[in-house]
This record gives C-alpha cells, sequence and structure tokens, in this order.
C-alpha cells in the first residue's frame, strides 16, 4: 500500500528545457547547440547539482574551456530561473493528492542557489511534507544513498513509498532503494498515468 509519493521536480512539477528557451530568445543555431553542450550539459553544471561548486568557481571553469565569453556565460547563468515554470497540471494533483491521505515530498537534483528562489515563489511547494535537493546533501541522482537519504530523514518505509521521475536511470535507482517508482516517459500531464498507478495494487 502506498502512502508516501515523492517527486522529482525537473520536467515533472517544474518545466526546465533550456532548448526551447534559447530558440524563443532567438539564440543562433551554433550559439544555441555550444550553450547546451559547454553549459548544460557539463561537469559543472552535475557539480553545482551536487553542491561541490559555486556559481562563479562554475562560470570560470567553463569559461577556461569554451568558446563562449565568460560574459555570455554568466548571462546564461542568470536567466536559469527564467526557464523554469511550473507544470501546473501537474502541480494541481499535490492536494488532491493529500486530501486522499498521501504524504508528499520531492528528492531532485538541484543547485542551491536557484532553489532558494523557486521554493519562495512557486506555490506548490507548500502542499509538501519534506524533501531534499541534491546541493543540501552533497548527494545526487541516481546515487543510491540520496534516496536512502530521504528515506531515512523522514522515517519512510520504502515499500509503501513511490518515486516519480523523467529520467529512467532515476528510476532504477530507486527500485533498487526499496522503493516503487513511475518513469514519466516523457508525458507532461502524470495524472492519468499516476491514477492507474496508484490503481493498480498499490493504493
Amino acid at each position: 500500500m502506498i502512502k508516501n509519493i515523492v517527486f522529482d521536480l525537473g520536467n515533472v512539477l517544474l518545466s526546465f528545457v533550456p532548448s526551447e528557451y534559447l530558440i524563443k530568445k532567438n539564440y543562433p543555431d551554433n550559439i544555441r547547440n555550444t550553450i547546451l553542450r559547454d553549459i548544460f550539459q557539463s561537469t559543472e553544471w552535475k557539480m553545482l547539482d551536487n553542491g561541490d561548486i559555486t556559481v562563479p568557481e562554475a562560470i570560470e571553469s567553463i569559461a577556461a574551456k569554451s568558446s563562449l565569453k565568460r560574459e555570455e556565460i554568466a548571462l546564461v547563468f542568470n536567466f536559469r530561473r527564467d526557464i523554469m515554470f511550473p507544470l501546473d497540471d501537474n502541480a494541481k494533483l499535490l492536494p488532491e493528492l493529500r486530501k486522499q491521505g498521501y504524504k508528499l515530498y520531492y528528492l531532485s537534483n538541484f543547485p542551491l542557489d536557484v532553489f532558494q528562489e523557486i521554493k519562495n515563489d512557486f506555490y506548490f511547494f507548500r502542499h509538501f511534507d519534506g524533501g531534499i535537493i541534491s546541493a543540501e546533501v552533497r548527494l545526487s541522482k541516481p546515487d543510491i544513498r540520496f534516496y536512502e537519504y530521504l528515506i531515512g530523514k523522514y522515517s519512510l518505509n520504502p515499500s509503501e513509498s513511490l518515486f516519480i521521475d523523467d529520467v529512467e536511470e532515476n528510476v532504477r535507482a530507486a527500485e533498487k532503494a526499496g522503493m516503487k517508482a513511475m518513469f514519466t516517459d516523457g508525458s507532461l500531464n502524470i495524472a492519468e498515468q499516476l491514477k492507474k498507478k496508484l490503481a493498480g495494487g498499490m493504493a
């Protein structure tokens, strides 16, 4: 019986698609591809998520090996918050799930500085019973220790907990930690999929 539902944030409750944002801002193809590769797919980006470096350190490190100018890299970091917005169809599920008696948590790879902004700005965070981001504990998905940290902090029974993520590797890691798991398969609206998952012998 599922009692706890654990959500990833990015592209589950919160849209974060840098490529689409760069297209809307009319970045040329070559510059857009360079930004995606050198910044959003960089080692430094993962280190920020993990809380291992600061934003200024990430900018300097990327600038040392990218064709992008330091000022261009800094600009991209400045508009990270602008790329993010709530996926309302999914976020509106949270109060409904709480009414049904589920405890709700988040577990997400996220840099600390941006998270502090969105936690205050986005309405859906008030519905959570708790949660952890990677930069707070210097552990990231799919490291199984990250899931175990959440389980331990909130005294969750993993077999009574459902984890939802849009990255299959992260879903598999949750299962290794003893949790039930749901891969969102690229759908922006998870309502029907979640309903079936909870009704399929889990709830």
